[in-house]
């Protein structure tokens, strides 16, 4: 089982990001697949979730209308694009796997997690 993210870095308030996560291809083909962040002293959080087809999508109030998640089939590769970022979207990202084909926002409806790339947002 191997989710490998990237694409975190340091950016300016306003910016954008993408982030990468790319998966192995038998553990996550049928499943949906989540982001989510973790701020300095908060708890881990959902930032968006898309089901296994990619028909349906998920997002936290929070980032809505500034996130897009997205995957492609080919690569195995869940991708959050990030704009418009704020300070308070400073965190280190994850992405995971879901038990389920849908989208969930249940941090234990998912059983593999990768490691985390690191968000900086500079005011």
């Amino acid at each position: 089982v191997q989710l490998q993210a990237s694409g975190g870095g340091l950016v300016q308030a306003g910016g954008s990001l993408r982030l990468s996560c790319a998966v192995s291809r038998r553990t996550a083909s049928n499943n949906g697949m989540g982001w989510f962040r973790q701020a300095p002293g908060k708890e881990r959080e959902l930032v968006s979730a898309i089901s296994w087809r990619g028909s349906n999508t998920h997002y936290a109030s929070f980032v809505e209308g500034r996130f897009t998640i997205s995957r492609d089939y080919a690569s195995n590769t869940v991708y959050l694009q990030m704009n418009g970022l704020k300070p308070e979207d400073t965190a280190v990202y994850f992405c995971a796997v879901s038990r389920y084909s849908g989208t969930t926002s249940r941090q234990e409806d998912y059983q593999y997690w990768g490691q985390g790339t690191l968000v900086t947002v500079s005011s």
